[in-house]
């Protein structure tokens, strides 16, 4: 029998780019899974812009990658939602990657008697948002985040993220929120579901040991481990799981040397 090609879930930064510049050899990695028509999604967990917007950037980057190759934590999200409470109501707080995620699942973007409160993150909280949210929490919303990053990079250093927001909205509600984005197995299954893909044949690669190696061991996939980010070779043993290969870049991986 022939052997089933690899696919690939890919996170952003750090592995294919740093901000709006690409790592030398991302270009040529994606070319490779292109030309060898293998299943791949870039994976995020900023959930603030729609994959339109993200395919843009790449593009401007130099990166090949469309639209339909990419799965925000917002996608995963709402397809969460769909699956738990079809056409319901949700109070969301978030930027349009997040708000259009919400309404393409049919659902209403609403305060009042929401079925949910959703966080995402956004350019600019507002209190009285934030204070909105936590009454209808309090109130019997159920409470969901995209995901349980404290902090994101910007140009000029990093900002509260949605996991920063959220530690607040559970400090006033005594209730904790069910994160959506990695490292929760949950965004990994939906990923690989979007592209039709299984666990035993597909490998994620990240430069997080905390978010995507363990989403990806989580979720039965091999892992690769780029050091082209926040992650350092020293830092590794820091954890009592580790990679299963471990590469400088995506400028050294040969996919049909890992099938």
């Amino acid at each position: 029998m022939k052997k089933e090609k690899k696919s690939y879930l890919i996170d952003m930064d750090g592995v294919l780019v740093h901000g709006s510049v690409p790592i030398p050899g991302a270009a040529e990695f994606i070319q490779k899974l292109i030309a060898e028509k293998r299943k791949f999604l870039i994976l995020t967990n900023n959930p603030l812009y729609t994959t339109r917007d993200l395919a843009h950037r790449f593009q401007l980057s130099g990166l090949e990658i469309t639209e339909d190759r990419i799965y925000t934590s917002a996608m995963a999200t709402a397809a969460f939602l769909h699956r738990q409470r079809p056409n319901g109501k949700a109070f969301v707080i978030g930027e349009t990657g997040l708000t259009e995620a919400i309404h393409a699942i049919g659902y209403v973007q609403t305060s009042v008697e929401p079925d949910y409160v959703v966080l995402g993150e956004i350019n600019t909280y507002s209190f009285e948002e934030i204070t909105k949210a936590i009454r209808l929490i309090i109130g019997g919303a159920r409470f969901i985040a995209t995901n349980p990053d404290a902090t994101g990079p910007t140009e000029n250093g990093i900002v509260p993220a949605t996991g920063s927001m959220a530690a607040l909205i559970e400090k006033a509600t005594g209730k904790a929120p069910l994160f959506i984005g990695k490292p929760n197995p949950l965004m990994m299954r939906s990923a690989l579901n979007h592209i039709n893909a299984h666990s035993e044949a597909s490998i994620m690669i990240g430069d997080r040991m905390d978010t995507d190696i363990l989403s990806g061991i989580s979720s039965g996939l091999d892992t690769i481990l780029v050091l082209s980010g926040v992650t350092s070779r020293e830092d590794i043993d820091k954890y009592s799981y580790g990679p299963t290969y471990i590469y400088d870049s995506v400028a050294d991986i040969n996919p049909s040397d890992l099938d």
